[in-house]
C-alpha cells in the first residue's frame, strides 16, 4: 500500500510551513530572485542614465556625462550633445529590454515553483484522503473538504506565484537603491525615507487584522460551500418535499453571512490602501519639495533629482505593496493551516508483513466487542454496539444475519473490514484480522451496501471497478447472474450507457443490482449482502439468489436481510438483537423454537397472507366485473 507520510510537527505551520512547502523548487526560486535582482540593475540603471543626460544638456557639460557612454558616442559621431544624447537613448532602451527578459524569466520560473507547489499538494492531499481513518469522515463535511482541496490550494498557489517574490524585491529594492541614494546626497537620501518606517509598521499593522478577518472569511465560505454541495447531492429530496424554498432561504443566510464577513475583509483593505497611498504621495512630496529646495541652494542638480525622484517612485510602491503581500502571506497561513488539518490527521497505520494470496475465507468471531469511537475527548465512553459476540464461520459457508435496526449488524461488517478498532478476536483463516494488512484484506470482501455507490461514468466503468481487467464473458456472467444483463442491453448504449452522479439515473433496484455484478465480477472469497436486495421485486429476487446458490462454496457469503425470503436457504441464520448472537441454526430450527426468528416468520408470514388475499380479491372482482 502506498501512503504519503506527512510528519506531524509545528514545523508544518505559519512561515516556516510556507518555507517547507518549498522543498524541491528553491533552486526556481533561487534562479527566479537572481533574475529579479538583474532585473533591478536594469531599472536603475535607465533613470540614472537619464539623470546623467539632463545635467549634460542642462548645465552644457560633459564632466556630468557618464564616462562610458561618453566614450561610446564619441567612436560613433565624435564628442557632441546630440550624439551623447542618442547614446543615452538608446543605451536606455536596451538596458529596459534586458530587464524586461529578466522579468519574464523571474515570472515564469517562479510560475514554475508555484504551480508544481500546488499540484503536491493536491497529489498529497488526494492520496492522504484516501488512507484516513473511517472515523474521520463520520463528522468530516464533504463541501469543507473540497474547499480546501481547491480554495485553498489556490491560495497558496497565488502566494507562491508572486508573494514570494514581491518580498525579496521588496527588500532587495530597498537595500539596492539606499547607497545609490545616500552616495548622491545624504541629507535627501534621509528625507527620502522618512515616511516608509510608516508604511512598513502598517503594513505588519494591517497583517495582524486581516490575518483574523481572513479566517473567519474562509471559514464562512466553506461553510456556503459545504451548503451548496449537500443541497446539489440531495436536490430530489428537497423536491420531493417541496422545501425549495426553504433552502434558498438557507443558503441565502449563509451567502449573507459569507458577504458580510467578506465585506470587512474589503473595508480593511480599503482603509489600507487609501492611507498608504496618502503616505506614498506624501512621501514623493516630500523629496520633491525638498529636492527643490537643494537643488536651488546648489547642492543638488537637476539629473540628481530626477534619479531621487525615479528611484524613490520605483522603491515606495513596492513598499505599499508589503501591505498586500503580508495579507496574501496571512491568508497563505491560514490556508496552509487548513490543508495541513487533512495532511495532519491520522491515517489507517500501515502494516507491512507479508500476504497470503487468495483466502479461503474462513471466519473465526470470539469475544468481539465494538463501539463507534468519538471525536470528542470529553464525551463519555460510548455503549458498545456489539458485545461479546462469538461465531465461526467455515470457509464457503452462507450465514444469513437477521435482528432489528441497531442490533449491530453492519456494524459487524466494520469491524471485519476494519474501518474502525474493535477489542476482541476476528480471524481470517486463522490469521488475526488486526494484524492483516488493510489493503489486502479488503481485497479478500466484496461488500454490496442497501444504497450502494456508482461512479458518474458508464456502466462499464462501474462494473470493473474491482476487476478491471475481466473478461467479457466474466462480465456478461456477473451480469446475468445479478439479473441485470436484460436492463442493461435495453439501453440505449448499453454497457457504455452513463448512469449520472451516484446512478440517478437507475431505478433503485438497477442500483442495487449492478452493484451485486460488481461484486460478483470481483470473485473475492468472502461476500457480504448488506440488505443488498431490499429494492428488489421478490421474483428478481428468488432469480438472483438462486445464482448465488449455485456459487456455493466458492464465497463465504455474509447476507444480512430484514425480508426472510433472502435468507431461508442459508445454511446457518443468526438473529442479533442489541448487539449479541441470541439465536444461531437453520431456517427449519430457528422457525421450531420460541425467540425473535419465529415472532418474524409469523408477522411476515402474516403479511404475505394478507397481500396475497388482496390480490386474490382484486382478481375477483376484476373478473366480476
Amino acid at each position: 500500500m502506498n501512503t504519503t507520510t506527512v510528519e506531524s510537527t509545528a514545523d508544518n505551520t505559519g512561515i516556516a510551513g510556507l518555507w517547507r512547502n518549498t522543498k524541491g523548487q528553491r533552486f526556481r526560486y533561487t534562479c527566479a530572485i537572481l533574475a529579479m535582482a538583474l532585473t533591478n540593475l536594469c531599472m536603475f540603471g535607465a533613470p540614472i542614465i537619464a539623470g546623467h543626460a539632463i545635467d549634460v544638456i542642462i548645465q552644457n557639460d560633459f564632466s556630468y556625462a557618464d564616462k562610458t557612454l561618453l566614450q561610446i558616442s564619441s567612436w560613433f559621431a565624435g564628442q557632441s550633445f546630440v550624439s551623447y544624447l542618442w547614446t543615452a537613448a538608446l543605451a536606455s532602451v536596451l538596458i529596459t529590454t534586458v530587464g524586461g527578459v529578466f522579468l519574464y524569466a523571474r515570472g515564469r520560473l517562479a510560475a514554475q515553483a508555484s504551480e508544481n507547489i500546488a499540484r503536491n499538494l493536491r497529489d498529497a492531499l488526494y492520496r492522504r484522503l484516501h488512507h484516513l481513518r473511517a472515523s474521520f469522515y463520520d463528522t468530516a463535511d464533504t463541501g469543507d473538504l473540497v474547499q480546501r482541496c481547491s480554495s485553498d490550494i489556490e491560495t497558496l498557489r497565488v502566494f507562491f506565484a508572486s508573494d514570494v517574490i514581491e518580498i525579496g524585491r521588496a527588500v532587495m529594492l530597498i537595500v539596492c537603491v539606499v547607497p545609490v541614494l545616500f552616495s548622491i546626497h545624504t541629507t535627501l537620501a534621509w528625507y527620502s525615507l522618512i515616511l516608509m518606517p510608516i508604511l512598513v509598521v502598517g503594513a505588519f499593522i494591517f497583517f495582524s487584522k486581516v490575518k483574523a478577518a481572513f479566517e473567519v472569511t474562509d471559514a464562512s465560505e466553506g461553510a456556503m460551500t459545504a451548503g451548496l454541495q449537500e443541497n446539489l447531492t440531495g436536490i430530489r429530496v428537497v423536491r420531493a418535499f417541496a422545501r425549495q424554498d426553504h433552502e434558498i432561504s438557507r443558503f441565502a443566510a449563509k451567502n449573507a453571512d459569507f458577504r458580510n464577513k467578506n465585506n470587512r475583509l474589503i473595508q480593511l483593505m480599503a482603509y489600507y490602501w487609501s492611507v498608504s497611498d496618502f503616505f506614498s504621495m506624501a512621501q514623493i512630496g516630500v523629496v520633491l519639495f525638498m529636492g527643490a529646495y537643494f537643488t536651488l541652494q546648489g547642492s543638488l542638480t537637476i539629473g540628481e533629482l530626477f534619479i531621487f525622484m525615479t528611484c524613490v517612485a520605483i522603491v515606495i510602491w513596492p513598499v505599499r505593496q508589503l501591505g498586500r503581500v503580508l495579507t496574501d502571506t496571512g491568508k497563505a497561513v491560514i490556508s496552509l493551516g487548513r490543508v495541513n488539518y487533512i495532511l495532519e490527521a491520522y491515517p489507517e497505520p500501515e502494516q507491512w508483513q507479508p500476504t497470503f494470496g487468495r483466502a479461503q475465507g474462513g471466519i473465526d468471531i470470539r469475544g468481539l466487542s465494538f463501539a463507534y469511537p468519538t471525536t470528542n475527548n470529553d464525551e463519555p465512553v460510548p455503549k458498545d454496539v456489539i458485545q461479546e459476540l462469538d461465531i465461526e464461520i467455515p470457509a464457503g459457508e452462507t450465514l444469513a444475519i437477521v435482528g432489528p435496526p441497531g442490533s449491530g449488524k453492519t456494524s459487524l461488517i466494520r469491524a471485519l473490514l476494519r474501518f474502525y478498532p474493535y477489542r476482541g478476536s476476528i480471524r481470517l483463516d486463522g490469521h488475526e484480522v488486526s494484524e492483516l494488512d488493510r489493503f489486502w484484506l479488503r481485497s479478500q470482501i466484496g461488500v454490496v451496501m442497501q444504497d450502494p455507490f456508482l461512479y458518474s461514468r458508464t456502466i462499464i466503468a462501474n462494473l470493473v471497478v474491482g476487476r478491471p481487467h475481466a473478461r467479457q464473458d466474466e462480465i456478461f456472467q456477473a451480469c446475468e447472474e445479478a439479473a441485470i444483463l436484460e436492463s442493461v442491453q435495453a439501453f440505449p448504449d448499453g454497457f457504455d450507457e452513463m448512469v449520472g452522479e451516484r446512478g440517478v439515473t437507475l431505478s433503485g433496484g438497477q442500483r442495487q443490482r449492478l452493484a451485486l455484478a460488481r461484486a460478483l465480477l470481483k470473485d473475492p472469497p468472502i461476500l457480504v449482502l448488506d440488505d443488498s436486495l431490499s429494492a428488489i421485486d421478490t421474483g428478481t429476487e428468488k432469480l438472483i439468489l438462486d445464482a448465488i446458490r449455485k456459487r456455493k462454496g466458492k464465497h463465504t457469503t455474509i447476507i444480512i436481510a430484514h425480508r426472510l425470503s433472502s435468507v431461508v436457504d442459508a445454511d446457518r441464520i443468526m438473529v442479533m438483537e442489541h448487539g449479541r448472537c441470541v439465536q444461531l441454526g437453520t431456517h427449519a430450527q430457528l422457525c421450531a423454537e420460541e425467540g425473535t426468528y419465529r415472532r418474524l416468520c409469523e408477522i411476515q408470514g402474516a403479511l404475505d397472507e394478507s397481500i396475497a388475499a388482496d390480490l386474490t380479491s382484486n382478481n375477483l372482482t376484476v373478473e366480476g366485473s
